[in-house]
């Protein structure tokens, strides 16, 4: 009987306990390429500098986050999949990548993402 009591305990306080965890996602957006020709001594990709990310689950804007200068963000969101896109379209390229992301419950994971130009 007192292991089926503490058995009950934990299934109650677990989940409330873990909705008090922060969880999201930080990394690097890069742009490339940003040039038609890569070259040994050039770069062939850059940070993405104040670019504007926005979340969304469901069809809603949850969340947004811009890059800084060196193209690092981190946004706090709540377990689950969401589509990834940015405030600006250009027509050219394939945009972002990855397109859609999953955040873990209690934690912050490490994702990177990569802008396409749409130079060649």
């Amino acid at each position: 009987m007192r292991r089926l009591v503490l058995i009950a305990f934990v299934l109650l306080v677990a989940p409330a306990g873990a909705a008090t965890v922060p969880s999201g996602l930080h990394g690097i957006v890069t742009r490339s390429p940003i040039t038609p020709i890569c070259a040994v001594d050039k770069p062939c990709s850059a940070p993405a500098k104040n670019v504007l990310l926005v979340f969304s689950r469901f069809g809603r804007d949850v969340g947004r986050t811009r890059t800084d200068a060196a193209g690092r963000y981190r946004i706090q969101l709540p377990a689950g999949v969401y589509r990834v896109w940015r405030n600006v379209t250009t027509g050219i390229g394939r945009g972002i990548e990855p397109k859609t992301v999953r955040v873990w419950p209690g934690r912050f994971v490490r994702v990177d993402f990569s802008i396409d130009t749409g130079i060649r």
